[in-house]
């Protein structure tokens, strides 16, 4: 099964920006949905956007206008470009493919001055 590993994380200030990557293992070109979740400390995990095969992406409330889910086929790849971080954003950020049930270790995030 395709395997998903995120890298991109890190420590920003309020305002700042990141891009997270996600490279599967295998090809997603049949994959119908891509997504990115978050985990925060105490927190349940929760979807943050996702991405269908064709490029239409969705997002949750809180990130609109400040966050863009892309994904290359060919490339094998996943991005989340996270623009205006605040740090209610601070979390673990997942990658998960659609229909197959595994979790990468993620990639830290930490907004804070």
């Amino acid at each position: 099964q395709v395997q998903t590993a995120e890298s991109g994380g890190g420590l920003v200030q309020p305002g700042g920006s990141l891009t997270l990557s996600c490279t599967a293992s295998g090809s997603i070109v049949n994959i119908y949905s891509m997504a990115w979740y978050r985990q925060a400390p105490g927190k349940q995990r929760e979807l943050v956007a996702s991405i269908i095969h064709t490029g239409r992406a969705n997002y949750q409330d809180f990130v609109k206008g400040r966050f863009i889910i892309t994904r290359d086929n060919a490339k094998n790849m996943v991005w989340l470009q996270m623009n205006d971080l605040q740090p209610e954003d601070t979390a673990v950020y997942y990658c998960k493919a659609a229909g197959i049930d595994y979790w990468g270790q993620g990639t830290q995030v930490t907004v804070s001055s």
